[in-house]
């Protein structure tokens, strides 16, 4: 059931992608929070897999989420309480999608994704993330992910923290990005998909985003948000890019990230369209704009 007298927002979305400092480009993202819709989401798969078409398999997983979402959605609209259901069924298409190219194709074993989902209806957030890509919520001038991080990373940082090795090890621990749980054809291992969605606020801003985003220090990642409180997604979204840009890391990875920002909208207003998505090559952000679907690399291998 709709809840009574829920608060009007409008969602001001921005996106950007780099491929980094990698030759290939494995993300797929894609937003579609239209105006005036009572529903809208952001897909973001990262594949993996490198010359075994990881790009293939973040395409494969975008496009089959976003089919099942949008043959579902005004299911999900007439009842919210089967939308953690439907996003489960979307991955588990995906995952059996990616099986039956594999089969067909054999140069394409190994090859895999995660996946993270936002959906936005009224003012309830709920998601589903499989891998380590996060999902970031700013909220009271503090960033918090809000999603499972499917990797061993996690565990190497408890360690350090323990002292049971150092921070050097722990940084470059040959482990650290080995995934727990991705879409690669088999059984998936886990999902974060909870049943109860978070309630947003007016003022909050949301971050779907590739792991390659976090070559930035969560710290510096809030400092931005925390320094522009008047600023656009767009803006956001570029200056991420820009510390990105200024790390001049030889290893950075693809990044791809969409920027919500929840604002309370007068009546009638409606939900602002998504920004188109801007492609950025490493050393230069351009002027020109491109559709909001695309792909990129990097190699994990999955645990187990």
């Amino acid at each position: 059931m709709h809840k009574q007298c829920e608060p009007v927002f409008a969602f001001d979305v921005a996106s950007a992608m780099s491929r980094g400092a990698r030759d290939y480009q494995e993300d797929a993202m894609l937003a579609d929070i239209a105006s005036g819709a009572d529903l809208g989401f952001v897909i973001l798969a990262d594949g993996m897999g490198g010359h075994a078409a990881g790009d293939v398999a973040s395409q494969i997983v975008l496009t089959e989420v976003f089919r099942a979402l949008t043959f579902m959605r005004s299911e999900m609209v007439a009842d919210r309480t089967c939308i953690p259901e439907t996003l489960r069924d979307a991955a588990r298409a995906a995952n059996s999608r990616l099986r039956s190219h594999v089969e067909m194709h054999s140069e394409c074993s190994g090859m895999g994704s995660t996946l993270v989902v936002a959906v936005l209806i009224g003012d309830e957030l709920h998601w589903i993330s499989i891998g380590d890509s996060p999902l970031f919520l700013f909220r009271d001038n503090e960033l918090t992910q809000l999603n499972e991080d499917h990797s061993m990373s996690r565990a190497i940082d408890t360690m350090v923290a323990a002292g049971a090795m150092s921070a050097a090890e722990g940084k470059d621990h040959p482990d650290r990005n080995v995934l727990t749980s991705v879409l690669y054809g088999k059984p998936i291992p886990h999902m974060d998909c909870p049943e109860v969605p978070l309630t947003l606020k007016g003022g909050d801003t949301l971050i779907v985003a590739s792991d390659g985003l976090q070559f930035l220090p969560n710290v510096e990642i809030e400092a931005v948000l925390r320094d522009q409180p008047l600023s656009g997604s767009a803006e956001i979204s570029d200056s991420l890019m820009e510390g990105l840009e200024r790390l001049q890391d030889p290893d950075l990875d693809n990044v791809s990230l969409s920027v919500v920002q929840v604002k309370t909208a007068r009546t009638g207003s409606g939900v602002r369209p998504v920004v188109p998505l801007r492609v950025i090559e490493t050393g230069s952000i351009p002027d020109f704009v491109q559709p909001m679907f695309s792909i990129r690399p990097r190699t994990k291998g999955a645990a187990g």
